[in-house]
């Protein structure tokens, strides 16, 4: 059974070490030796109690940027990757606002049938703050088979998507010889969803080990596509990224108010467009997350029913480091939310993967955890406690 953080909501048992640092547990009457915190806690608690050196973050961000101009063979500095979205908006701001650098902007943008108008909009919006910005749209075709495969075969759409995600902006970097690359945050220190695997600091070298893209394309066992269908789905291997002296930073790790909160407040002041949907049909508080498309809000659903967790989880945990939330009322927005998926997104998903409502139910019920979630009365419901210690 599930067992969550002693602050927070987060849970996975992977991320959670009972020995807290001793300079932590001095400075904090609210963590016991006995307490189970997170890795996203106690990288909290660092912040809370002064013991994180920030100045020395941001000299060693700047040495960085002075590698990334010496380095590039472009007329380039970095490479931010971006949807349009809050995270990538303030991205390209710190790098080329705060930081000096020029950055190239890189969006692997959804197809056409897929890209909501909101979506597109916001990309537009970024580029039009003063940025160059290349765009790929992969095979629409290939991609939705290989989604499809994936949604019947694993219970996941997503993962092709993910991979891609992950891959499209690494080929650009090689290809432009441009080798650093920003990213948002680490998610070892913002959702716990990481891996001491993928990297712990700054560093974002070892992303292909974690498990959302680990195992590449063929992990997803679909025959009918060749090597050449999937180039953009394969991440570059070492190999290659050692040749083209690439460099994956998180930003996130270097700049004290990284948080998705911040990130969407600076956004929606110049000008991003977000969701106008309720909690209880798209399972998300805020409306400011995955503006591109709507079937990120089915994901999570599936994602909630395998895990026990969906976004928003990973909100009122947040909220909580931000004070803007206590416990109980995250657990009550969690009970109330947090997996929610109006039947209309469902029907928009089926129809893009030609496939029916029944054989989508069919199928989620197929990969839904039975030792979190039984059925009845027609619905699934939770075997665990939300936030039991």
């Amino acid at each position: 059974m599930i067992k969550y953080c002693s602050i927070c909501l987060n849970h996975e048992g992977d991320y959670f070490n009972p020995e807290v640092e001793e300079k932590i547990r001095t400075k904090s009457n609210k963590v016991g030796n006995k307490d189970r915190i997170c890795t996203v806690c106690r990288f909290e608690l660092k912040k809370k109690n002064n013991l994180i050196n920030w100045e020395r973050r941001l000299k060693s961000l700047k040495r960085i940027c002075e590698w990334g101009k010496k380095n590039t063979s472009s007329k380039y500095d970095c490479i931010v990757t971006v949807s349009g979205g809050k995270d990538g908006l303030r991205q390209a701001h710190i790098a080329r606002d705060e930081l000096g650098m020029n950055p190239l902007l890189v969006s692997l943008v959804y197809p056409p049938e897929q890209l909501h108008d909101r979506g597109a909009e916001n990309l537009s919006n970024l580029i039009k703050l003063g940025f160059d910005c290349i765009s790929l749209t992969l095979d629409p075709i290939k991609w939705k088979e290989l989604m499809k495969h994936g949604f019947l075969k694993f219970g996941n759409f997503f993962r092709s998507t993910e991979m891609a995600l992950f891959a499209v902006p690494v080929h650009v970097a090689i290809a432009y010889q441009i080798p650093l690359m920003f990213y948002g945050e680490n998610p070892l220190y913002t959702v716990a969803h990481g891996t001491k695997n993928e990297g712990t600091g700054g560093s974002g070298q070892r992303i292909q080990e974690g498990n959302t893209i680990k195992g590449g394309p063929k992990s997803l066992k679909y025959k009918k596509a060749t090597n050449q269908d999937l180039h953009f789905y394969e991440y570059p291997t070492y190999e290659e990224m050692k040749k083209a002296r690439i460099k994956i930073v998180y930003l996130g790790y270097y700049v004290k108010d990284w948080y998705g909160w911040n990130n969407g407040k600076f956004a929606i002041e110049r000008g991003l467009k977000t969701r106008d949907d309720k909690p209880w049909n798209m399972g998300d508080l805020w409306g400011i997350s995955a503006l591109d498309e709507n079937f990120r809000i089915v994901n999570q659903h599936l994602k909630f029913l395998k895990r026990g967790f969906g976004h928003v989880t990973d909100q009122v945990c947040e909220a909580i480091h931000l004070g803007k939330m206590t416990r109980e009322e995250a657990i009550e927005n969690v009970k109330n939310y947090d997996g929610s998926c109006d039947e209309k997104y469902i029907q928009q998903l089926c129809e893009y993967l030609n496939i029916s409502e029944k054989e989508f139910h069919d199928t989620k019920n197929k990969f839904v955890n039975k030792k979190l979630f039984e059925f009845l009365n027609g619905k699934w419901l939770p075997k665990f406690n939300v936030g039991q210690i």
